[in-house]
């Protein structure tokens, strides 16, 4: 929490007063940067700058308040009772929770655990293995304060990507649609049409133009997500070699499609006809002859 206020009631308890102000502004997460500044008794000669503190400081001391009488009567169970089989993995919420206790290595709460106690022991767990990694380790990836106008950009920004995104996916997945049904074109596919819908059309189902990327993903992503891999690299490979990468193609048939190796044609000669009526010989017959190719 933030560190409490110690000036006194002597001669110098103002001085000391708005020397430690700041401090405990910044320790708040203060988003009034004015109040937050080193020269705090300037600012508070601005008008309105009390009201604004007083406001500050009230609100906090409300929230305050209500999270202490929310731990108080926090009788909410970590894991919920089951009701049938399945139930309670059925969750989503119970799933990311279990995952979250796998991965640090916690035994899994007993029934009726308050949520209040599960947290405070996963904070606990979290604060003793961070130490643990290498320096620099879940640097965040965003690493500079978001005010009003930057969270607008941001949410305008996203939205933008996320229509982008959207349109993409919709046309590869119109163009996954055109592959599977020309698989249904052939011979072999008409014995085998219902076998390959069951596989497919679960699939299928679970792709959709929407993508599922809000803020939150950019809150939560890391530095370490900004390294740019090579799709050929070693650690890349590993998951995406398969056998048909070793499959090499046969010689394919020429389509030509190149004007530029091609001749133009040339003229042919004909003789004089017998009722030539003035045409000369060797008169110039175009288009007769065949193209022919540069060897």
């Amino acid at each position: 929490g933030a560190e409490a206020l110690s000036a006194g009631d002597g001669p110098g308890a103002e001085e000391e007063f708005l020397r430690q102000l700041p401090r405990l502004l910044e320790e708040l997460h203060c988003p009034d940067r004015a109040l937050c500044g080193g020269d705090c008794a300037t600012a508070l000669r601005e008008p309105g700058a009390g009201r604004r503190l007083l406001r500050f400081l009230c609100t906090e001391l409300q929230a305050a308040r209500l999270l202490r009488l929310h731990h108080q009567l926090d009788a909410t169970p970590a894991v919920p009772p089951s009701h049938g089989e399945g139930a309670e993995e059925g969750a989503g919420m119970v799933q990311e929770l279990i995952l979250i206790l796998q991965a640090l290595g916690l035994l899994r709460p007993s029934l009726g655990t308050l949520a209040s106690r599960l947290l405070w022991e996963l904070h606990a767990k979290v604060s003793e293995l961070l130490p643990s990694l290498p320096s620099g380790s879940l640097q965040p990836l965003l690493s500079y304060p978001l005010d009003a106008p930057r969270w607008e950009a941001l949410e305008s920004l996203c939205q933008s990507l996320g229509s982008q995104y959207c349109c993409r996916r919709s046309l590869l997945l119109k163009r996954l649609d055109l592959t599977i049904s020309a698989f249904h074109w052939s011979d072999r596919a008409e014995a085998q049409g219902e076998a390959m819908k069951a596989v497919l059309i679960p699939i299928r189902e679970t792709m959709t133009p929407e993508s599922d990327v809000s803020i939150a993903h950019i809150l939560a992503a890391r530095a370490d997500l900004s390294r740019l891999v090579p799709a050929t690299s070693k650690t890349a490979r590993r998951g995406t070699i398969c056998a048909i990468n070793k499959v090499l193609m046969g010689n394919v048939p020429d389509r030509g499609g190149r004007p530029n190796e091609l001749e133009a044609p040339m003229p042919s000669w004909q003789s004089r006809r017998e009722n030539g009526g003035g045409w000369k010989a060797g008169r110039h017959c175009w288009g007769d002859k065949k193209k022919r190719k540069k060897k």
